[in-house]
């Protein structure tokens, strides 16, 4: 990013932000003119199977046709994980409640191998009712079995995998229970200090007291086109980040302050997603922030971090305003071996898509990719992912309304939308599908957080989706043609056993491609953990592997079509070949 655009930005930092009377930003731009379709086949095809899979409890959120509180309206996240370690993805699915209260709870299902689930939450220990935000998977301490750590509205938990199919709440032991009511949204665990030990990273969305929230139209924030809806974001109190540092005992204790986090104020913060940014080999950590400047805490390998959002560029829109910021996509969408940014926003805008410099610098390149053409719906989840195997990651967003008093007055503003994907056609630009990708993208609903993961092993990426007051969708994906692939399950034994933090570049077909195992992305979701590589026409990959801690393996001619297992310090140590179904 050139010098003169970070000064012109820093300027703007001084200078009032455009903002409306309306709770919530949207640049009210029109969406770009459509060229003329590539012609090249998508070989993806997604079909959702969530009924037939077993997973049939509804997600509670909110009342269905008002929504007298911004509570009601913001959803929650999903996550794919291997919590019994069988190699086969299991799956988490949060949920809210009602204003009056619900029997509805977040619910683990339990995979069955034979493309059916089975609802183990009771079981498992899981059972919980409220309003749950977000979810972030890691190993906290080291036995070898990913923890589940839960935001929510009211007070946050910690559940510690006891390696037996069960769960245990550990949220007051290890020293995370706070002494009154917070709205915490993203959540990440990270290894800041690099010192093998999974902290946490924690964010707040609205300082949010019901009693003192007003009721639908009685403020200027209260508002959207003039049609009375609930309150906020803006006009209401921000919520404040905050990181805990892991003491190696099952224990946390809160460095906000000494680690200069605590500092960055003033913003409404939804997903989190720790990931090198700049390349230096430390985690960073990138907030979207809703209606307000997102931030980038760039890690200053010292325990501290500095708030950059601005200078880097990720921070507004490329004309200096903010925008929504719900949901995050990470991947290496151009091939040149780091990490860029996709974040949704608001209807009557576009998400926009940052390119990274490969120093942690960040152009937006929304309108030249071809994202601009879209600007009807709400965006929330996102993925940067390889969905047709053809060697270009191609982005995909969950979408869906947020005010049904809007959508019966307004028909433009619904609140069920299609899926969408752009599909990557590897010169820098993507094209838009949607019924191109099959009936499960096409498929209209109120979507929110969504989880990327390949939960039938059969060597392409399946999409988990959360639906409010409606039970998730399972978008399996069914590739034709034949391009190859490459999964990547990472241990860590010095580092983190969960790898959290560690980035595989992959070399195939003169393409290199760098990815990260991430503990948050999307919105308030986790993804599988193994690193999936389309390959396109190459039949075997170079690897490089950085791990957390700061070293270095390198893996030769690796052949495609299968799983491999990378123990660090030990090479690969299974080779497992998936059949495609």
């Amino acid at each position: 990013m050139p010098h003169t655009r970070r000064a012109i930005l820093s300027l703007l930092a001084a200078a009032p932000l455009r903002v409306t009377a309306q709770g919530i930003a949207s640049r009210g731009v029109r969406p770009a003119p459509r060229g003329k379709p590539s012609g090249i086949p998508f070989d993806a095809k997604f079909t959702d199977v969530a009924k037939a899979a077993g997973l049939r409890g509804v997600v509670v959120y909110g009342e269905i046709d008002r929504k007298t509180y911004i509570l009601e309206t913001v959803g929650c996240g999903a996550a794919f994980l291997d919590y019994d370690n069988d190699g086969w993805l299991d799956i988490l699915v949060l949920s809210g409640t009602r204003l009056a209260g619900s029997d509805a709870t977040n619910r683990l299902y339990r995979n069955n191998r034979d493309g059916t689930f089975s609802d183990v939450t009771e079981k498992a220990g899981l059972h919980r009712t409220g309003w749950a935000s977000a979810v972030t998977v890691g190993d906290y301490n080291n036995d070898g079995f990913d923890d589940l750590f839960i935001t929510s509205y009211g007070q946050n938990v910690l559940y510690r995998n006891n390696g037996n199919g069960t769960f245990t709440d550990v949220t007051k032991e290890a020293g995370l229970l706070h002494d009154s009511p917070r709205w915490s949204s993203g959540c990440a665990f990270l290894d800041y200090d690099r010192n093998g030990l999974l902290d946490l990273f924690v964010g707040s969305y609205v300082d949010l007291d019901l009693k003192a929230t007003p009721l639908p139209g009685r403020e200027p924030y209260c508002n959207w086109n003039g049609i009375a809806v609930h309150c906020g974001p803006r006009g209401l109190p921000t919520g404040a980040p905050r990181l805990y540092r892991n003491n190696g005992d099952g224990t946390f204790t809160d460095v906000s302050v000494s680690s200069g986090v605590a500092k960055a104020t003033g913003s409404y913060m939804m997903t989190a997603v720790a990931a090198d940014f700049d390349n230096d080999g430390w985690p960073d950590i990138y907030v979207a922030c809703d209606s307000t400047p997102s931030f980038l805490f760039r890690n200053n390998h010292d325990g501290t971090f500095t708030e950059t959002g601005l200078f880097q560029g990720v921070a507004l829109s490329e004309d200096g305003n903010p925008q929504a910021g719900m949901g995050l996509g990470i991947g290496d969408y151009n091939l040149d071996g780091s990490l860029d940014i996709l974040k949704t926003h608001f209807s009557d805008d576009t998400s926009i898509l940052f390119r990274n410099d490969g120093k942690g610098a960040f152009d937006a390149v929304t309108a030249p990719a071809g994202l601009a053409v879209e600007t009807r719906f709400v965006g929330w989840g996102a993925g940067m992912a390889d969905l047709d195997n053809d060697g270009w990651p191609d982005l995909m967003i969950a979408t869906g309304g947020v005010f049904p008093e809007v959508a019966q007055q307004l028909p433009r503003y619904p609140m069920e939308t299609p899926r969408v994907v752009f599909r990557n056609v590897g010169n820098g630009r993507f094209e838009e599908l949607i019924d191109e990708a099959g009936p499960g993208i096409a498929a209209p609903h109120c979507s929110r957080g969504c989880a990327f993961g390949d939960f039938d092993n059969d060597g392409d990426l399946d999409i988990l989706v959360v639906n409010l007051n409606e039970a998730p969708s399972l978008l399996r994906n069914d590739v034709s043609g034949r391009n190859h692939w490459l999964k990547v399950k990472l241990v860590g034994v010095k580092s983190n056993r969960s790898a959290i933090g560690a980035r595989v570049t992959a070399r195939y077909g003169g393409r290199v491609q760098g990815q990260e195992v991430l503990s948050q992305t999307s919105f308030y979701s986790v993804n599988d953990f193994r690193l999936h590589f389309g390959l396109g026409a190459a039949t075997r990959a170079d690897l490089d592997v950085r791990w957390p801690n700061g070293g270095r393996e390198s893996f030769a001619a690796v052949e495609a079509g299968r799983l491999i297992v990378i123990r660090e310090g030990e090479g690969i140590i299974r080779r497992e070949a998936f059949q495609r179904r």
